[in-house]
């Protein structure tokens, strides 16, 4: 085991860096349909992140995830732009994210003291009154039709399609791919500070809470305070993932905020597997790729109408519901622990029908010589 130790802390690393120079090759090869894809499924793993942090390990039942990425999205949109202050753009952003937070932080008292299905049904108010302020505050909001979205600046760089053009390696470099690079760098940021919360002491002390909150409170767990602060943390998430859609979508309209949102959020981390980093992004991407694609081949599909199709069929949204509808389902009855759960099965079984390579193998040692007989004394 020893033995076996360093090659692994070497080779992790190795894999680290392999994997970011994979995902920083897809704007020089990738049209612009499969940027968006990849820019909407890692705003959507930072917020399903978020909500697995509450949800997963917490073990607290959140509907409401759908308001604070409209936190996010509409703070940055009305603190960048115009009517509004007109603030630099990295400020409204963090500024955006801050606000998440303090709305989340404004109902961490009833999340410190509820639980359950009691949670789940208070947080789900948040959704139907935040859809109200959304339509009926027109000057921040701009009401139903929504309000574009200012580009993000950073010392002088604009993640947007502006003039003059940018070319790197001659590949020209539009909006989505400024944007790539700017989505991997917060899912990044987003992916460690998780990992490092869940490895840490908090993260020990949400998986005791949700696992007994006696025991929890017997060890010294503050029961409240944790509740609390996994509700404000979760919110932030859902901030930063507010944001970069805002960023990626250029408009935001109070009907994308629905519900529906909420429930596409559970479903993320319940097919990816509750209180998994990794398992919340492999969700996020399954999600929210499939309707996307789906409207993309719907032509090519069996019993799917194409988008704007008179036909009886099924249109591509729909479908893409149903099928991760009958997904989750197959995850509760044969993988409770999502696809994470699965790939680490998987990986067991095969390292443990791995034959061993013969240097691996133990020597035995040399067989030894079997003693010579001897002749019995005669004892007089």
């Amino acid at each position: 085991m020893s033995d076996r130790l360093p090659g692994a802390l070497t080779r992790r690393p190795a894999r680290i860096l392999l994997l970011a120079v994979a995902l920083c090759l897809p704007p020089f090869y990738l049209d612009a349909f499969w940027l968006r894809i990849g820019l909407f499924s890692m705003a959507a793993a930072i917020g399903a992140v978020g909500l697995s942090l509450l949800s997963g390990t917490a073990g607290q039942l959140s509907l409401g995830h759908a308001f604070f990425l409209a936190v996010g999205a509409y703070g940055y949109a009305y603190l960048a732009g115009e009517p509004g202050p007109g603030l630099p753009p990295v400020l409204a952003a963090v500024l955006a994210v801050l606000l998440a937070g303090a709305a989340g932080g404004l109902f961490s008292p009833v999340a410190g003291r509820v639980k359950g299905i009691y949670l789940g049904i208070a947080t789900l108010a948040l959704v139907f009154l935040g859809h109200h302020v959304l339509l009926t505050a027109d000057s921040v909001t701009g009401g139903f039709n929504g309000r574009s979205v200012p580009p993000l600046e950073l010392g002088g760089f604009a993640f947007a399609a502006s003039d003059p053009e940018l070319v790197v390696l001659g590949v020209p470099f539009g909006a989505e791919e400024r944007l790539w690079f700017l989505g991997l760098a917060l899912f990044a940021f987003t992916w460690f500070t998780a990992g490092g919360l869940l490895r840490g002491r908090p993260g020990r002390a949400l998986a005791a809470l949700r696992d007994s909150e006696t025991a929890a409170a017997v060890m010294g767990v503050d029961v409240a305070r944790h509740r609390s602060a996994a509700f404000v943390v979760s919110s932030m998430y859902a901030g930063l993932a507010g944001v970069l859609l805002a960023l990626a979508f250029r408009r935001v309209v109070p009907d994308y905020f629905s519900l529906a949102l909420s429930i596409d959020y559970l479903a993320m981390i319940v097919i990816g597997g509750l209180g998994s980093v990794a398992g919340a992004t492999a969700g996020a991407v399954f999600v929210t790729a499939l309707p996307l694609l789906m409207t993309r081949y719907a032509d090519q599909l069996p019993l799917v109408a194409a988008p704007g199709s008179t036909e009886g069929a099924v249109g591509p949204t729909e479908a893409a519901r149903y099928l991760y509808g009958a997904a989750i389902v197959l995850v509760l009855l044969y993988a409770p622990d999502g696809l994470h759960g699965l790939a680490r099965r998987v990986r067991e079984h095969l390292r443990r029908r791995r034959p061993r390579t013969p240097a691996t193998d133990p020597v035995p040692p040399p067989p030894q010589p079997a003693a010579a007989a001897r002749p019995k004394e005669h004892t007089p």
